[in-house]
Protein backbone atom coordinates (compact mmCIF):
# COMPACT_ATOMS: atom_id res chain seq x y z
CA UNK A 1 0.00 0.00 0.00
CA UNK A 2 2.83 2.35 0.90
CA UNK A 3 4.59 1.53 -2.35
CA UNK A 4 1.41 2.28 -4.33
CA UNK A 5 1.04 5.60 -2.54
CA UNK A 6 4.64 6.56 -3.28
CA UNK A 7 4.17 5.59 -6.95
CA UNK A 8 1.00 7.73 -7.10
CA UNK A 9 2.86 10.69 -5.62
CA UNK A 10 5.59 10.29 -8.22
CA UNK A 11 3.18 10.76 -11.16
CA UNK A 12 3.85 13.92 -13.18
CA UNK A 13 0.33 15.37 -12.72
CA UNK A 14 0.49 14.76 -8.96
CA UNK A 15 3.90 16.41 -8.73
CA UNK A 16 2.68 19.48 -10.66
CA UNK A 17 -0.62 19.97 -8.83
CA UNK A 18 0.40 18.63 -5.46
CA UNK A 19 -0.82 15.47 -3.75
CA UNK A 20 -3.48 17.23 -1.65
CA UNK A 21 -5.02 19.03 -4.65
CA UNK A 22 -5.25 15.81 -6.66
CA UNK A 23 -6.95 14.16 -3.69
CA UNK A 24 -9.45 17.06 -3.55
CA UNK A 25 -10.28 16.62 -7.24
CA UNK A 26 -10.83 12.94 -6.46
CA UNK A 27 -13.21 14.02 -3.68
CA UNK A 28 -15.23 16.07 -6.21
CA UNK A 29 -15.52 13.08 -8.54
CA UNK A 30 -16.47 10.82 -5.63
CA UNK A 31 -19.12 13.28 -4.40
CA UNK A 32 -20.63 13.47 -7.89
CA UNK A 33 -20.91 9.67 -8.05
CA UNK A 34 -22.37 9.44 -4.52
CA UNK A 35 -24.97 12.15 -5.22
CA UNK A 36 -25.80 10.54 -8.57
CA UNK A 37 -26.70 7.32 -6.76
CA UNK A 38 -28.37 8.85 -3.69
CA UNK A 39 -30.44 11.39 -5.63
CA UNK A 40 -31.88 8.55 -7.72
CA UNK A 41 -32.67 6.45 -4.63
CA UNK A 42 -33.98 9.17 -2.32
CA UNK A 43 -35.66 11.47 -4.83
CA UNK A 44 -37.57 9.09 -7.08
CA UNK A 45 -35.08 8.58 -9.86
CA UNK A 46 -33.81 12.16 -9.93
CA UNK A 47 -30.51 12.54 -11.81
CA UNK A 48 -27.64 14.56 -10.35
CA UNK A 49 -25.21 14.57 -13.26
CA UNK A 50 -26.97 16.98 -15.63
CA UNK A 51 -25.74 20.05 -17.47
CA UNK A 52 -28.17 22.27 -15.53
CA UNK A 53 -26.86 21.08 -12.15
CA UNK A 54 -23.29 21.35 -13.42
CA UNK A 55 -23.74 25.01 -14.40
CA UNK A 56 -25.71 25.73 -11.21
CA UNK A 57 -22.85 24.32 -9.10
CA UNK A 58 -20.30 26.38 -11.01
CA UNK A 59 -22.44 29.51 -10.59
CA UNK A 60 -22.57 28.96 -6.84
CA UNK A 61 -18.84 28.30 -6.80
CA UNK A 62 -18.07 31.70 -8.41
CA UNK A 63 -18.66 34.02 -5.52
CA UNK A 64 -17.67 31.43 -2.90
CA UNK A 65 -14.40 31.16 -4.83
CA UNK A 66 -13.80 34.92 -4.83
CA UNK A 67 -14.63 35.15 -1.11
CA UNK A 68 -12.40 32.19 -0.29
CA UNK A 69 -9.47 33.59 -2.31
CA UNK A 70 -9.57 36.76 -0.23
CA UNK A 71 -9.87 34.88 3.05
CA UNK A 72 -6.84 32.79 2.02
CA UNK A 73 -4.63 35.90 2.17
CA UNK A 74 -5.89 36.78 5.66
CA UNK A 75 -5.55 33.26 7.04
CA UNK A 76 -2.05 33.05 5.55
CA UNK A 77 -1.04 35.88 7.90
CA UNK A 78 -2.50 34.04 10.87
CA UNK A 79 -5.70 36.12 11.02
CA UNK A 80 -9.34 35.43 10.25
CA UNK A 81 -12.10 37.39 8.55
CA UNK A 82 -15.75 36.69 9.38
CA UNK A 83 -17.05 39.74 7.54
CA UNK A 84 -16.63 38.76 3.88
CA UNK A 85 -20.21 37.53 3.39
CA UNK A 86 -21.95 40.64 4.80
CA UNK A 87 -19.41 42.88 3.03
CA UNK A 88 -20.33 41.17 -0.25
CA UNK A 89 -24.02 41.83 0.46
CA UNK A 90 -23.41 45.43 1.52
CA UNK A 91 -21.51 46.10 -1.72
CA UNK A 92 -24.30 44.55 -3.79
CA UNK A 93 -27.02 46.42 -1.88
CA UNK A 94 -25.43 49.88 -2.02
CA UNK A 95 -24.32 49.60 -5.66
CA UNK A 96 -27.68 48.23 -6.79
CA UNK A 97 -29.55 50.90 -4.87
CA UNK A 98 -27.47 53.64 -6.54
CA UNK A 99 -28.23 52.12 -9.96
CA UNK A 100 -31.98 51.92 -9.32
CA UNK A 101 -32.55 55.17 -7.43
CA UNK A 102 -29.79 57.59 -8.43
CA UNK A 103 -29.41 56.64 -12.09
CA UNK A 104 -25.81 55.50 -11.83
CA UNK A 105 -24.56 53.85 -15.05
CA UNK A 106 -24.16 50.09 -14.73
CA UNK A 107 -20.40 50.19 -15.22
CA UNK A 108 -20.02 52.63 -12.33
CA UNK A 109 -22.28 50.48 -10.12
CA UNK A 110 -20.11 47.45 -10.90
CA UNK A 111 -16.89 49.31 -10.11
CA UNK A 112 -18.43 50.45 -6.83
CA UNK A 113 -18.72 46.84 -5.61
CA UNK A 114 -14.97 46.10 -5.24
CA UNK A 115 -14.35 49.69 -4.08
CA UNK A 116 -16.86 49.31 -1.23
CA UNK A 117 -15.26 45.99 -0.35
CA UNK A 118 -11.84 47.64 -0.40
CA UNK A 119 -13.02 50.29 2.08
CA UNK A 120 -14.20 47.61 4.51
CA UNK A 121 -10.94 45.69 4.04
CA UNK A 122 -8.87 48.81 4.64
CA UNK A 123 -10.74 49.66 7.84
CA UNK A 124 -10.47 46.09 9.14
CA UNK A 125 -6.80 45.83 8.18
CA UNK A 126 -5.99 49.13 9.89
CA UNK A 127 -7.57 48.04 13.17
CA UNK A 128 -5.84 44.65 13.10
CA UNK A 129 -2.38 45.65 11.89
CA UNK A 130 -1.90 49.16 13.28
CA UNK A 131 -4.07 49.08 16.42
CA UNK A 132 -3.34 45.39 17.12
CA UNK A 133 -6.96 44.41 17.72
CA UNK A 134 -7.73 40.68 17.42
CA UNK A 135 -8.84 39.86 13.90
CA UNK A 136 -11.61 37.67 15.31
CA UNK A 137 -13.25 40.58 17.17
CA UNK A 138 -12.56 43.13 14.43
CA UNK A 139 -14.12 41.03 11.69
CA UNK A 140 -17.17 40.24 13.84
CA UNK A 141 -17.67 43.97 14.40
CA UNK A 142 -17.23 44.69 10.70
CA UNK A 143 -19.73 41.96 9.90
CA UNK A 144 -22.40 43.74 11.92
CA UNK A 145 -21.38 47.15 10.57
CA UNK A 146 -21.64 45.89 6.98
CA UNK A 147 -25.11 44.47 7.62
CA UNK A 148 -26.17 47.69 9.32
CA UNK A 149 -24.85 49.99 6.59
CA UNK A 150 -26.46 47.90 3.86
CA UNK A 151 -29.81 47.98 5.67
CA UNK A 152 -29.66 51.69 6.50
CA UNK A 153 -28.68 52.68 2.97
CA UNK A 154 -31.51 50.67 1.39
CA UNK A 155 -34.04 51.31 4.19
CA UNK A 156 -34.10 47.51 4.81
CA UNK A 157 -35.63 46.95 1.37
CA UNK A 158 -34.58 44.25 -1.07
CA UNK A 159 -32.56 45.52 -4.02
CA UNK A 160 -33.16 44.03 -7.47
CA UNK A 161 -30.50 44.17 -10.15
CA UNK A 162 -31.67 44.26 -13.81
CA UNK A 163 -32.32 41.02 -15.65
CA UNK A 164 -30.53 40.00 -18.84
CA UNK A 165 -33.18 41.65 -21.08
CA UNK A 166 -33.49 44.85 -19.02
CA UNK A 167 -31.46 48.05 -19.68
CA UNK A 168 -28.07 47.59 -18.07
CA UNK A 169 -28.46 43.82 -17.95
CA UNK A 170 -25.31 43.25 -20.02
CA UNK A 171 -23.35 42.66 -16.80
CA UNK A 172 -24.93 39.22 -16.54
CA UNK A 173 -22.72 38.03 -19.41
CA UNK A 174 -19.81 38.28 -16.97
CA UNK A 175 -21.34 35.34 -15.07
CA UNK A 176 -23.24 33.50 -17.78
CA UNK A 177 -23.23 33.76 -21.55
CA UNK A 178 -26.32 32.34 -23.19
CA UNK A 179 -25.64 30.78 -26.61
CA UNK A 180 -27.85 28.84 -29.00
CA UNK A 181 -26.47 25.50 -30.17
CA UNK A 182 -28.57 23.43 -32.56
CA UNK A 183 -31.73 25.30 -31.61
CA UNK A 184 -31.13 24.78 -27.87
CA UNK A 185 -30.06 27.52 -25.47
CA UNK A 186 -27.03 26.78 -23.32
CA UNK A 187 -25.57 28.81 -20.46
CA UNK A 188 -21.79 29.11 -20.63
CA UNK A 189 -20.43 29.82 -17.10
CA UNK A 190 -18.10 32.66 -18.14
CA UNK A 191 -17.59 33.57 -14.49
CA UNK A 192 -15.45 30.46 -14.16
CA UNK A 193 -12.98 31.92 -16.65
CA UNK A 194 -12.76 35.16 -14.64
CA UNK A 195 -12.36 33.21 -11.39
CA UNK A 196 -9.47 31.23 -12.91
CA UNK A 197 -7.78 34.46 -14.11
CA UNK A 198 -8.17 36.07 -10.67
CA UNK A 199 -6.90 32.87 -9.00
CA UNK A 200 -3.78 32.90 -11.21
CA UNK A 201 -3.13 36.54 -10.26
CA UNK A 202 -3.66 35.71 -6.57
CA UNK A 203 -1.28 32.75 -6.86
CA UNK A 204 1.41 34.94 -8.41
CA UNK A 205 0.94 37.60 -5.72
CA UNK A 206 1.02 35.08 -2.88
CA UNK A 207 3.87 32.89 -4.12
CA UNK A 208 6.01 35.02 -6.41
CA UNK A 209 6.02 38.51 -4.92
CA UNK A 210 7.64 40.03 -1.87
CA UNK A 211 4.22 41.00 -0.49
CA UNK A 212 2.93 37.43 -0.66
CA UNK A 213 6.07 35.95 0.88
CA UNK A 214 5.88 38.40 3.77
CA UNK A 215 2.21 37.55 4.35
CA UNK A 216 3.01 33.84 4.60
CA UNK A 217 6.04 34.52 6.79
CA UNK A 218 3.84 36.61 9.10
CA UNK A 219 1.69 33.56 9.70
CA UNK A 220 4.70 31.30 10.21
CA UNK A 221 6.70 33.50 12.57
CA UNK A 222 5.59 37.10 13.03
CA UNK A 223 8.25 38.03 15.54
CA UNK A 224 11.09 36.80 13.33
CA UNK A 225 9.76 38.86 10.43
CA UNK A 226 9.49 41.95 12.63
CA UNK A 227 12.99 41.52 14.03
CA UNK A 228 14.38 41.26 10.51
CA UNK A 229 13.29 44.86 9.92
CA UNK A 230 10.15 44.27 7.86
CA UNK A 231 7.17 46.59 8.38
CA UNK A 232 4.72 43.81 9.29
CA UNK A 233 1.80 46.23 9.62
CA UNK A 234 1.88 47.19 5.94
CA UNK A 235 1.79 43.63 4.61
CA UNK A 236 -0.78 42.44 7.12
CA UNK A 237 -3.07 45.33 6.25
CA UNK A 238 -2.62 44.58 2.53
CA UNK A 239 -3.99 41.06 3.12
CA UNK A 240 -7.23 42.52 4.52
CA UNK A 241 -7.48 45.05 1.69
CA UNK A 242 -7.19 42.24 -0.87
CA UNK A 243 -9.77 40.22 1.07
CA UNK A 244 -12.27 43.10 1.13
CA UNK A 245 -11.74 43.90 -2.56
CA UNK A 246 -12.36 40.29 -3.57
CA UNK A 247 -15.51 40.24 -1.39
CA UNK A 248 -16.74 43.24 -3.40
CA UNK A 249 -15.82 41.45 -6.63
CA UNK A 250 -17.82 38.45 -5.43
CA UNK A 251 -20.86 40.75 -5.18
CA UNK A 252 -20.81 41.23 -8.96
CA UNK A 253 -21.05 37.51 -9.55
CA UNK A 254 -23.63 37.01 -6.83
CA UNK A 255 -26.04 39.49 -8.44
CA UNK A 256 -25.15 38.03 -11.82
CA UNK A 257 -26.68 34.75 -10.61
CA UNK A 258 -29.41 35.72 -8.14
CA UNK A 259 -30.62 39.24 -9.12
CA UNK A 260 -32.30 40.09 -5.80
CA UNK A 261 -30.21 41.00 -2.75
CA UNK A 262 -31.72 40.92 0.74
CA UNK A 263 -30.42 43.07 3.62
CA UNK A 264 -29.01 41.46 6.80
CA UNK A 265 -27.72 38.40 4.96
CA UNK A 266 -24.40 36.83 4.15
CA UNK A 267 -23.33 35.21 7.43
CA UNK A 268 -23.42 31.67 6.06
CA UNK A 269 -21.02 32.52 3.24
CA UNK A 270 -18.30 33.24 5.81
CA UNK A 271 -18.26 29.62 6.94
CA UNK A 272 -18.28 28.36 3.38
CA UNK A 273 -15.37 30.59 2.36
CA UNK A 274 -13.30 29.56 5.39
CA UNK A 275 -14.19 25.89 4.89
CA UNK A 276 -13.06 26.11 1.26
CA UNK A 277 -9.71 27.59 2.36
CA UNK A 278 -9.01 25.02 5.05
CA UNK A 279 -10.12 22.11 2.89
CA UNK A 280 -7.80 23.40 0.18
CA UNK A 281 -4.75 23.18 2.42
CA UNK A 282 -4.54 26.64 3.99
CA UNK A 283 -3.56 26.31 7.63
CA UNK A 284 -5.75 28.08 10.20
CA UNK A 285 -2.56 28.83 12.14
CA UNK A 286 -1.16 30.75 9.16
CA UNK A 287 2.11 30.33 7.30
CA UNK A 288 0.70 27.86 4.78
CA UNK A 289 -1.71 28.70 1.94
CA UNK A 290 -2.81 27.25 -1.37
CA UNK A 291 -4.73 29.26 -3.97
CA UNK A 292 -5.42 26.22 -6.19
CA UNK A 293 -6.61 24.25 -3.17
CA UNK A 294 -8.95 27.11 -2.21
CA UNK A 295 -10.56 27.15 -5.68
CA UNK A 296 -11.07 23.37 -5.61
CA UNK A 297 -12.45 23.62 -2.05
CA UNK A 298 -14.97 26.25 -3.22
CA UNK A 299 -16.36 23.91 -5.84
CA UNK A 300 -16.57 21.07 -3.31
CA UNK A 301 -18.87 23.35 -1.29
CA UNK A 302 -20.90 24.11 -4.43
CA UNK A 303 -21.17 20.42 -5.38
CA UNK A 304 -22.41 19.62 -1.87
CA UNK A 305 -25.15 22.22 -2.10
CA UNK A 306 -26.37 20.90 -5.43
CA UNK A 307 -26.11 17.33 -4.19
CA UNK A 308 -28.23 18.03 -1.10
CA UNK A 309 -30.86 19.77 -3.23
CA UNK A 310 -30.86 16.93 -5.75
CA UNK A 311 -31.63 14.45 -2.97
CA UNK A 312 -34.70 16.48 -2.03
CA UNK A 313 -33.35 17.77 1.28
CA UNK A 314 -33.80 21.30 2.59
CA UNK A 315 -30.90 23.72 2.10
CA UNK A 316 -30.63 23.91 5.92
CA UNK A 317 -28.90 20.51 5.76
CA UNK A 318 -26.09 22.16 3.85
CA UNK A 319 -25.38 24.57 6.71
CA UNK A 320 -24.90 21.71 9.13
CA UNK A 321 -22.84 19.73 6.64
CA UNK A 322 -20.62 22.72 5.88
CA UNK A 323 -20.05 23.28 9.61
CA UNK A 324 -19.11 19.61 10.07
CA UNK A 325 -16.72 19.74 7.12
CA UNK A 326 -15.14 22.91 8.49
CA UNK A 327 -14.72 21.23 11.87
CA UNK A 328 -13.19 18.15 10.24
CA UNK A 329 -10.84 20.27 8.11
CA UNK A 330 -9.64 22.19 11.16
CA UNK A 331 -9.04 18.94 13.08
CA UNK A 332 -7.08 17.57 10.10
CA UNK A 333 -5.08 20.81 9.96
CA UNK A 334 -4.23 20.62 13.67
CA UNK A 335 -3.14 16.98 13.39
CA UNK A 336 -1.07 17.77 10.31
CA UNK A 337 0.74 20.61 12.12
CA UNK A 338 1.45 18.34 15.08
CA UNK A 339 3.01 15.77 12.75
CA UNK A 340 5.13 18.47 11.07
CA UNK A 341 6.29 19.77 14.44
Amino acid sequence: MKAMLERFKSLRLVRIMGFNRVVLIGVIILLCLIFQVLSGVLNHGNVFLTYARFTSAINYGYFIGFLALGVTFVIATGGIDFSVGPVMFAAALISGYCFNNYGFPMWISLIMCPLIGMVFGTVGGFFVSYLHLPSFITSLALMQIAKGIGSIFTKTQNVSWPGSTDPGGWYRKLSNLEVTVGGSKLNIPTGLIILIIVAIICSIVLNKTKAGRYMICLGANREAVRLSGVDTRRWEMLAYVICGTLAGLAAIFYVGCYTTVQPVKGDTFNNEAIAACVMGGTSMAGGLASILGTVIGSFIIAIMQEGILSMGFNIAFQYSLTALILLGAVIADVMSRRRRN
